[in-house]
């Protein structure tokens, strides 16, 4: 059996726990905080990482990948090269352009650090100028792409609101607010592994906070 390392606080960690469940591959799950995994399955050091009867494999977006091709029975991608190669396009805008983006904000905005004013000024027009491409490619009909849940859904579902809750705490303005992503979560947590994986987060996230929390 698979066995999918990290911890589920983790959104890269949940992106590929969302696609194993929606494709319905049967996994195990392997808690790896971040300074305790397996620096021969993850060289890095980073969470998640995958492993398999072959072999590990780290790097979130390339462990979606191996699952399309390894079960294509339940597809996350399209049949049409091109609408596959738009999902993947629409995929690597959420994890670079946005989240990778904002990243810079959680220290402040999630874990009770301190980001500089500079670095604000400087994130902010970066990430307008991001989130007006995003908008461009980014269908909502009903899904992230169109029609059909993808693998760009698995991202969306556990990115956007972490883009959406750093901008409007650190701006006072959620950059995402013109376009229809809440809507669109709502959508998608109506489907029971989105359910659940949030649900498996909150429990972890709580988990974790309490292991930052100076010991005594």
């Amino acid at each position: 059996m698979l066995k999918l390392c990290g911890f589920a606080a983790s959104n890269y960690y949940n992106k590929v726990k969302l696609a194993l469940l929606e494709k319905g591959v049967p996994f195990e799950e392997v808690t790896a905080w971040v300074g305790e995994t397996d620096t021969t399955a993850s060289p890095l050091g980073k969470v998640p990482y995958l492993l398999t009867d072959d072999g590990p494999i780290s790097e979130s977006t390339v462990i979606l990948e191996y699952l399309e091709q390894r079960y294509p029975e339940t597809p996350l991608l399209p049949a049409s090269p091109y609408q596959a190669a738009k999902v993947r396009e629409l995929l690597r805008y959420i994890e670079l352009h946005l989240e990778l983006v904002a990243r810079n904000l959680y220290p402040q905005a999630f874990f009770g650090g301190q980001v500089s004013d500079g670095l604000k000024q400087r994130i902010r027009p970066q990430l307008e100028r991001h989130v007006a491409a995003f908008a461009r490619l980014a269908k909502f009909g009903p899904y992230i792409a169109g029609e059909q849940f993808t693998l760009a859904d698995c991202a969306a579902a556990v990115h956007l609101p972490l883009v959406s809750g750093a901008s409007k705490i650190i701006y006072g303005q959620d950059l995402l607010a013109a376009l229809p992503v809440k809507d669109y979560l709502q959508r998608l947590n109506q489907r029971p592994a989105v359910q659940r994986v949030e649900a498996e987060r909150r429990a972890n996230i709580a988990l974790m906070m309490a292991r930052m929390q100076p010991k005594t």
